[in-house]
């Protein structure tokens, strides 16, 4: 069984240039088969200004009606991740910039209505893990943007975490899955404004307990939901991490690691 290694990249380095170059170049290094899931960063906020399309957030979560959906597929399947495949053909890493419509790589449906309508957003229902191996065959790097597509024909803009971990779970019938979720901090830290305090290593009843206490908190809580259950569903091990560090991470150790 061949070892895959799926990274998600998240928008504050997409929003950097000098530290997205630092993160591709580290991403090359990595040996061995591998899958790049970006998010779109602030870039979709402003084209929607130029255009005179307005922004709404919910808790963090961006309201995605048709006008911003068409903005958000311009921008992630478009511009960001045709930007990221280049600079990455640059590094001698053969690319293949795709959105979960492509090949029909990522089913999902539209989120119901319950307290809050998000609009054209998608849950992930199904992935393809046949149509996904057969570029990793041809030596290809799939970069997805998160983006995805419905039985009804409709594309749904998706968030990146649950998508990097949906085709992480769905690949380990093929492979030997780490699961890496890399942005601007060096993991998961005890102390939020204290990159020296990183976690080095969660298991479920450590992260338990973390919560319990308050060390572990907001936005790092649904991340690691999403890792833990990547854990229970055959992944080997998550990796969260500083995009500079990546390659470290992933052929000696950085950041934290999350066991089962």
């Amino acid at each position: 069984m061949q070892t895959l290694t799926v990274i998600k990249i998240g928008g504050n380095v997409i929003d950097d240039p000098a530290a997205l170059k630092r993160f591709l170049t580290a991403f090359s290094t990595i040996s061995g088969a591998k899958i790049l899931i970006h998010g779109g960063g602030k870039v979709a906020t402003q084209v929607a200004a130029k255009l005179g399309i307005e922004t709404t957030m919910v808790d963090g979560r961006r309201i995605t009606d048709q006008p911003m959906l068409d903005v958000v597929t311009m921008v992630y399947g478009g511009l960001v991740n045709k930007q990221i495949v280049a600079k990455l053909q640059a590094l001698d890493v053969d690319a293949i910039g795709l959105t979960g419509a492509d090949g029909g790589t990522v089913l999902a449906r539209k989120r119901p209505v319950k307290d809050i309508d998000y609009g054209m957003v998608g849950d992930i229902e199904e992935v393809d893990s046949g149509q996904i191996q057969f570029f990793l065959r041809q030596d290809l790097t799939p970069v997805f943007a998160p983006i995805t597509y419905s039985k009804e024909g409709d594309l749904l803009n998706t968030n990146a975490d649950t998508m990097a971990s949906a085709i992480a779970v769905d690949l380990v019938r093929h492979n030997d899955v780490t699961l890496v979720y890399c942005f601007e901090k060096k993991g998961v830290l005890k102390d939020p404004n204290d990159d020296t305090s990183v976690i080095n290593e969660l298991t479920p009843a450590l992260y338990a307990d973390y919560k319990m206490a308050g060390t572990i908190n907001k936005g790092m809580i649904p991340k690691l939901d999403n890792a833990f259950k990547a854990l229970e569903s055959g992944v080997s091990k998550v990796i969260i991490c500083h995009a500079d560090e990546v390659g470290t991470a992933v052929s000696q150790g950085a950041g934290t690691t999350l066991r089962k």
